[in-house]
């Protein structure tokens, strides 16, 4: 198993690397800082393409998943989704990452 940072840490590294290269970040809601989940809302110039959220693997290794409605593009579907997820857990992170690279930051990051 590997270990696990911080939420609150990985939150800001990843925030600080997209706007690094250029992209844009933002935390939609915020979470428990040392123990929340996190839901990554991805983006390329404003338009929604998917949603990953930080899960443990078979192996015991973090990495993204798919999470969410299939059809981000219909009127409120990732509200709802969002609005849901942090209703059932308040300590859920919910941050946009809007850059074309940033499934591979993420990546690297987790």
């Amino acid at each position: 198993m590997s270990a696990r940072p911080a939420s609150g840490l990985l939150v800001s590294a990843m925030i600080r690397r997209i706007e690094a290269e250029g992209g844009h970040a933002m935390v939609l809601a915020k979470g428990d800082a040392t123990a929340g989940a996190i839901l990554l809302v991805i983006a390329d110039r404003g338009q929604t393409l998917r949603i990953l959220e930080r899960t443990m693997d078979h192996e015991g290794t973090y990495r993204w998943s798919p999470a969410g409605p299939a059809a981000l593009e219909e009127g409120p579907a990732l509200g709802d989704y969002i609005g849901r997820r942090r209703r059932n857990d308040p300590d859920l992170w919910v941050v946009e990452l809007d850059s074309p690279d940033a499934e591979r930051i993420a990546a690297e990051l987790v």
